[in-house]
């Protein structure tokens, strides 16, 4: 049984769960959604399956996010959800019990922290470790985290936005705010509602920024026909919405995940200011592909920002590199546990 058979990293994130076992690579990329039945609420499906469900299914069937804004909102069905990825990682045969290396927001408390840890070690793993999310998102993204050089990574994912200074091995700003993707999916949705009487749901209104939304204005407005129900009659009604719409929707929490990255610039000390004009601003996280996003960020705070490849990876990517390389970064990772 090699070292391989018994560490796995997890991203457990608000949308997606990302599962990496060393030698292998990324063997898990699902939702982070678990169907229950109202009846006697038992878990009736997890993962891609759940997802299916969403929106689709009898009122006796709820799919549930067991982690909101990147934190636990419900520890039973977090577990059963542990529980399913470590299993289907090892395989049904393996007996030993993994390491588990999970991420975790910033701005978790250590409470919130002790919780993932218990709710890993439950759910079948012998130890757990927690990382916090911008330092393997910046290991991920091929940041050279031990250098004495500063560098700014800006995190957003499904629940939260995390902003971080990174330098020799260790955050030294962070601010960690609870709008990212979601909150983005539902001002589309509200937006509808208010402008169009429509009503649509939270998998139509992430397709629609897949499709169409943008952070500024662009110079070919993209265009998408919406089908749902109209508030007013109950009966199907499709409306035509292009990029401006978008743009105009979610103006609020672009404004806030913007002030959370000024509020960084601003608590910076001087000499690793300096260093992050040069390096620029790196975002990772998979509501960081929002088109024009970085031009966003760059007109906000007069620093550059570039994408990282495969952003959505970059924290599992991180992981991975965490899992192999223990000794290199047990400093930075473990450090105020």
């Amino acid at each position: 049984m090699g070292i391989f058979s018994k560490q796995i990293g997890i991203d457990l994130g608000t949308a997606n769960t990302l599962v990496y076992i060393p030698g292998k690579g990324v063997v898990i990329n699902e939702p982070t959604v678990v169907a229950i039945s109202e009846y006697d609420n038992s878990v009736l499906a997890i993962g891609n399956e759940a997802k299916e469900m969403i929106g689709k299914t009898h009122e006796a069937i709820i799919a549930y996010n067991p982690i909101r804004d990147g934190v636990i909102a419900d520890y039973r069905i977090t577990e059963a959800l542990l529980s399913y990825f470590i299993n289907k990682a090892m395989g049904k045969w393996n007996i030993v019990k993994p390491e588990v290396m999970i991420s975790v927001p910033a701005g978790v408390t250590s409470t919130e922290r002790r919780a993932v840890i218990e709710v890993a070690v439950r759910a079948g793993a012998k130890a757990a470790h927690v990382v916090r999310e911008p330092i393997v998102a910046a290991i991920g993204a091929g940041i050279p985290i031990y250098e004495s050089q500063g560098y700014m990574v800006v995190d957003i994912g499904g629940g939260t936005t995390d902003v971080a200074v990174i330098a020799l091995g260790g955050i030294v700003v962070c601010n960690s705010v609870k709008t990212a993707g979601n909150k983005i999916d539902t001002a589309i949705t509200s937006y509808l509602k208010k402008k169009h009487n429509l009503a649509i749901g939270d998998h139509t209104a992430e397709r629609i920024k897949i499709k169409i939304g943008a952070a500024v204005n662009l110079p070919d407005n993209l265009e998408i026909m919406v089908k749902g129900r109209d508030y007013v009659s109950g009966l199907p009604k499709s409306v035509e919405l292009s990029t401006s719409d978008i743009v105009t929707a979610i103006a609020d929490e672009l404004a806030e995940m913007m002030q959370a990255i000024k509020k960084v610039l601003h608590d910076t000390p001087p000499e690793l200011a300096a260093d992050i004009i040069d390096n620029g601003i790196i975002m990772t996280g998979g509501s960081s592909q929002l088109r024009g996003l970085t031009d966003l960020v760059h007109h906000e705070t007069g620093v550059r920002a570039r994408l990282a490849d495969d952003p959505l990876q970059c924290v599992i990517r991180g992981i991975g590199e965490a899992l192999q390389h223990t000794d290199l970064y047990k400093r930075a990772l473990l450090s105020k546990r």
